[in-house]
């Protein structure tokens, strides 16, 4: 069984650019304000999203995994 993933998005850091949509579009989505969320908070873990958080030009995205709280990413 593989990892399981908690998606949080820092909305207080969020410029709105729309880069993880066009890396995950599956897994989030930007309301009327322009700010991104995830689909969902908790989800498998895969490579889209792990894109969608690199690609982030403001580093709002933060994953964790569920198993044990560790930070997948950003990178310490």
């Amino acid at each position: 069984m593989g990892d399981r993933w908690r998606v949080e998005v820092d909305r207080s850091v969020c410029i709105g650019s729309g880069m993880c949509i066009g890396s995950a579009p599956a897994d989030f989505k930007l309301d009327a304000g322009r700010q991104a969320h995830p689909r969902t908070e908790e989800t498998d873990a895969s490579d889209a999203i792990m894109e969608a958080a690199e690609s982030c030009p403001v580093e709002a995205i933060s994953i964790l995994r569920l198993s044990d709280g560790a930070t997948v990413f950003p990178p310490d």
